[in-house]
């Protein structure tokens, strides 16, 4: 019977990425082994689950042969040959997030064949968890970084991964074979932790930008054209349509989180907001008194 990742994960077969994503986050923060009352078994179950579930193909693929793991697809059953089944897709990044950050196939192989190779279990070193903060910024365009980690054992190492455009706060990274070396073993893995600095003006909703404008009560009732700024330094102009309302909001495609897997982006969504003024001069006073007048 093979396992059912979406109880591991604690959530239906009808969740949405974002939702399988901040419960793999929840539970690997609760059972990660660094901290106190962690479990290194469960958080191994809980990432294994999330290479699956997290990259949308290879789900589609889960889903498709069931949770009782045959995935063989053929008469034989069983793992014979495992069925034709491709595992080359199991090589790619973990979570789909590419770059450096991939799921562990010996951990997937151990967990069907009962340890190492002929069933001898390999020791394994300690994993290592580093935190990196980044700018908004960079967590929607993605980055490079370079850290130095401290290895003990295997000294002192510079080691240099990209972040993945469209990452969230708290989100961790896992690098194979980074963490503590181990004689006669394999090393273990560095799991870097994310942290985003949050912006003056824009946070990220799934795919999209939200951008709450201010706009004068003149402009919002004669309309005007706006210079807007974007992460990538580009800018464009905005037109507010005349008449619009405070709360109302303009939607710009194109210009939200970058989607390199699937190609484009998602939008930018501009939420406008008219405030009341204020300690108005007398002939401003007295043209809101005419328009009080006409009935507006």
């Amino acid at each position: 019977m093979g396992k059912d990742y979406y109880s591991t994960l604690g959530i239906s077969k009808s969740a949405s990425q974002d939702e399988i994503k901040k419960a793999f986050r929840k539970l690997a923060q609760q059972h990660h082994p660094d901290k106190p009352g962690g479990d290194e078994a469960k958080f191994k179950e809980i990432n294994e689950a999330y290479g699956i579930l997290g990259d949308a193909k290879k789900r589609a693929q889960y889903d498709q042969f069931g949770s009782t793991g045959n995935f063989g697809g053929g008469q034989q059953g069983g793992f014979g040959g495992f069925g034709g089944f491709d595992f080359s897709n199991f090589a790619q990044g973990f979570g789909g997030q590419g770059g450096n950050v991939e799921f562990d196939l010996n951990d997937l192989f151990g967990s069907i064949f009962g340890g190492g190779r002929g069933g001898r279990r390999v020791p394994r070193g300690r994993d290592i968890v580093i935190d990196v903060s980044i700018s908004f910024k960079e967590s929607i365009l993605g980055v490079k970084k370079t850290v130095t980690v401290d290895r003990e054992k295997g000294g002192k190492e510079e080691i240099t991964f990209t972040i993945p455009p469209g990452i969230d706060n708290g989100e961790m990274l896992r690098m194979n074979g980074k963490g503590e070396p181990i004689e006669g073993g394999t090393p273990g893995n560095l799991y870097v932790r994310v942290h985003v600095d949050p912006h003056k003006t824009l946070r990220k909703e799934g795919i999209h930008l939200i951008m709450r404008l201010p706009v004068k009560l003149t402009d919002a009732i004669l309309g005007a054209k706006v210079d807007i700024d974007t992460l990538d330094e580009e800018k464009f102009v905005l037109k507010i349509p005349k008449g619009i309302t405070h709360g109302e909001i303009l939607r710009v495609r194109g210009k939200g989180v970058p989607m390199p897997a699937r190609g484009g982006s998602g939008d930018l969504l501009i939420q406008v907001e008219v405030p009341t003024p204020t300690n108005l001069s007398g002939k401003a006073k007295k043209a809101i008194e005419t328009l009080q007048e006409e009935g507006y």
